[in-house]
C-alpha cells in the first residue's frame, strides 16, 4: 500500500488582474489562490475530484468559516508555494491549514484555516462521510499542536530579536 502524503504542495504564479493598485495581491484572492491550489492538490494526490463527486454521489463540500492572516505582500508575477494540510476531520466535517511563501518557502506570505462542511446536495443538509473519505482522512491527517488560529499565527511568524 502506497502512503500518501500528509502536506501537499504545489506553485503558481500571481496574476496581474488578482493585484491592486500597488501590484500586491488582492486580500480577497489569497482564498481564491489557496483553495484552488488546494483543490488542484487533492485531485492530484488522492485521486479527490470534488466536483466528479459532487456530479456522480450528489455530495460535496461547503465552506463553514475561514480565518486568514496576511503576513507579507503576494506581488505581481511573483511565483509562489502553497502547501496545504488536513488538520482535524469529523464524520461530516474538515478543517484545514492552506499557506503561501515564497518561492523559496522562506518568507510566510499568509495563514488560511477553512472549514469545510460536507454536503448533501440534493437534500440540502449536511451529511457524513463514507467509509472510504473517514480512511482517507486517518490515513492524511496531518494534526497541529495549537488549538487556535492566533496560537498558531504566533507559531509560524518569525520571531524578532
Amino acid at each position: 500500500m502506497t502512503t500518501l502524503p500528509k502536506t501537499l504542495e504545489s506553485k503558481t504564479k500571481i496574476r496581474f488582474q488578482h493585484c491592486d493598485p500597488f501590484n500586491h495581491l488582492n486580500n480577497s484572492e489569497y482564498i481564491n489562490y489557496m483553495i484552488n491550489a488546494r483543490e488542484d492538490q487533492i485531485i492530484k494526490h488522492y485521486d479527490l475530484d470534488l466536483f466528479k463527486i459532487a456530479k456522480t454521489h450528489g455530495v460535496s463540500w461547503v465552506v463553514g468559516t475561514n480565518q486568514i492572516a496576511y503576513l507579507r505582500p503576494a506581488f505581481l508575477m511573483e511565483e509562489v508555494v502553497i502547501d496545504s494540510q488536513l488538520i482535524k476531520y469529523s464524520e461530516n466535517a474538515l478543517d484545514v491549514e492552506i499557506r503561501m511563501w515564497n518561492h523559496y518557502k522562506t518568507e510566510l506570505k499568509a495563514v488560511l484555516w477553512s472549514s469545510f462542511v460536507h454536503f448533501n446536495l440534493l437534500k440540502q443538509k449536511s451529511w457524513n462521510h463514507s467509509e472510504n473519505l473517514m480512511n482517507l482522512f486517518n490515513s492524511v491527517l496531518n494534526p497541529l499542536d495549537t488549538n487556535t488560529f492566533n496560537e498558531r499565527i504566533l507559531q509560524l511568524k518569525p520571531q524578532k530579536v
